[in-house]
Order: C-alpha cells, then structure tokens, then sequence
C-alpha cells in the first residue's frame, strides 16, 4: 500500500540539495542534504541518482525504509528550465518509484512558495539571484510567468558567479589599461594571495585556483563596492536594475502591476542583505512598481517545496503553522538532521 499521509519534499540547487519526508499534519519527520544538482552536466538519469541516498536518509530516519512509496513527491530543480526539461525529470523521478504522484517545477517556485501566505489564491512574483538569476510569477487563476534564464542565450544578466566574471573582467582591463582603474584589480588578486591581475589570470586559466572558486569573488566585489569604487558600484548597480526589471515585467505580464503583491527576493546575493544592493531594488521597485511588496526571504527554499506538499494534500491551517515552525527551529543554513 505504501506510506499514506507522507510526502517527499525536494530542493535541489545547483549548489546543494535538499530533500524532506513531511507528514500531512506538517510534521517534519526526516531530512537530508547532499550536493549540487546538475541534470545539464551529467544527465537526466545520473543527476535524478544522487536524489537516492538522500531518500533513503530521510525515510530511514523516521523508521519508514522500505514501507512503501509516499503519497506525493514535490521537487522544485535547478536546472529544470524549459517544459521539456520538466518533462523528463518527473519521468525518471516517476520510475523510481518513491511516490505515487510526481510533480517537478523549477526551484524559483519554491522560493515563492515560501514567501506566500498559507491561506487564499497563490499570487506573488519572486526573485532569486544566487549563484544565478530567474524570476517566477504566479497570477489569478493559476496564470504564471516566467524566464527561461539558461544564461547569456537567454538574455540573463547576474547572479553571484556572472558577477564574480564580470568583476575579473573589469579588473583585467584595468590592470593592462583598457579599463577605468578599479580597486578590484588590487583586491581579487588579494583574495587568493597573490599581488596582479596577469598571476590570478594565470592560476584560473591553468586550474592553480580551481573554477569552483570563482564564487569567492563575488563578496569581493560587494566590499569594494562598500568602500566607494566607482565600478564595483557600477556593477551592483546594474545588478538590481536587472533584479528590478525582472520583477517588473514578470508582474507587468501577470497584471499584477496596480494591486498589491508580494516580491519575494532571495538567494544568496539577494539574502545577504549588502545595503548598496538592497537599497537601489526597494528604491527601483518604489518606482517601477509601486504597489508591489517586496521581502526578503532567508528561509532554505526547501521550506518551500515543504508547504507545497501540503498544499497538495489539502493540510489543515494548523500543519502549516507547525511545519514553518520546524524550519525556523533549524535556522536557515539547516541541512542534514532531523527536527519535530
């Protein structure tokens, strides 16, 4: 018969992932976290087998392993960009076997989701610049917005690894002078313990430093910023006109633009809270939009795919109240473990 009254519960980014066993009562039952995501890198079939060890964690954690398939799997996946992408995820995660129902959206509804309200018609624009950048809209009637957000194709534009890239860019220039002088040609190269542009070129083309690290830069680039370097400032600059234009016209297509709707911002840049960047998209969004009603939301968006569980199970208003509880007792860097 399976497990009656469970659902599974995935986030899975392209950083780390993160999978629940959830109860309909909102009882947080079992958890586990393991890493990144990447079903373009590595395949459908071989990214859908790292999700196994961690099922199999948060199902032995509350006792359940083997007892059957769940009543529901939600998964929200990075990487899950077009329809067809969508299509052939819950295809494979359906032959598993872990649920009898399988439903796969991109991982920027999850953030949404955790930023919406429990009771009433979901409707509400979020925003996510982490190591990249989407934006996902949800409108009356169940009407949705959104971007493909597959790169520079695609006419994105930020996130944390582009401006850490965008940052060596212009130090580079600025160093051999085909830029406007920056601090950041002093500071990137100081990251990693080195003194010029051409030494931290030289260990990135050649691995000295490996690619994994180049996300280190992008807190570089905010504290130049800080200090009042003039591109740096640039840069996050048109950061948040990029965040703001996207929320902008995800809003605009759902015809949300003249009544109040919440924004939800997040990822790791955007939860940072850096006041240069906050500042400019609340101003940005005053202007452009002034009936939206933007927050911040530093919840792991796993707490997302959470809600939306019991969303599908018709939960009563309470398991909402209990289960949001569950991941503020864990805080929000909470992974791996077990909470009640």
């Amino acid at each position: 018969m399976g497990l009656t009254g469970t659902a599974l519960a995935i986030d899975a980014g392209n950083s780390k992932t993160d999978v629940a066993l959830v109860a309909a009562d909102g009882r947080l039952l079992g958890t586990a976290r393991g890493g990144g995501f990447q079903p373009a890198v590595v395949g459908t079939a071989r990214a859908i087998d790292t999700l196994a060890p961690l099922v199999e964690s948060a199902l032995a954690q509350a006792g359940m392993t083997g007892a059957g398939p769940v009543d529901h799997l939600s998964a929200f996946l990075a990487n899950a960009d077009l329809p067809v992408e969508e299509t052939a995820l819950t295809s494979e995660i359906a032959r598993r076997g872990w649920s009898h129902a399988v439903s796969v959206r991109n991982d920027t509804f999850a953030l949404l989701r955790a930023g919406l309200p429990d009771d009433g018609e979901p409707v509400g624009v979020a925003v996510v610049c982490g190591a990249g950048i989407n934006c996902a809209g949800l409108g009356r009637h169940g009407a949705t917005a959104r971007f493909p957000s597959i790169g520079r194709i695609s006419g994105d534009w930020g996130g944390g690894s582009f401006l850490a890239d965008e940052a060596l860019w212009h130090a580079a220039r600025a160093e051999d002078g085909r830029g406007t002088p920056t601090e950041l040609a002093r500071a990137l190269p100081a990251h990693f313990g080195l003194t010029t542009m051409p030494e931290l070129i030289e260990a990135l083309h050649l691995r000295g430093i490996p690619d994994r690290r180049r996300h280190e830069l992008a807190p570089v680039l905010f504290a130049v910023a800080a200090s009042g370097d003039p591109v740096a400032r640039g840069i996050i600059t048109r950061q948040a006109e990029e965040i703001v234009l996207m929320a902008t016209v995800a809003l605009q297509r759902l015809d949300l633009l003249t009544e109040p709707t919440p924004v939800v911002l997040g990822g790791s840049v955007l939860a940072a809270g850096h006041p240069l960047l906050h500042d400019r998209v609340l101003r940005l969004l005053s202007e452009r939009a002034p009936k939206a009603v933007p927050h911040v939301v530093t919840a792991p968006p796993v707490l997302g795919a959470t809600l939306d569980t019991l969303d599908r199970a018709g939960a009563e208003a309470d398991a909402y109240g209990r289960l949001r509880r569950a991941w503020e007792e864990r805080g929000p860097g909470a992974g791996a473990g077990l909470a009640t």
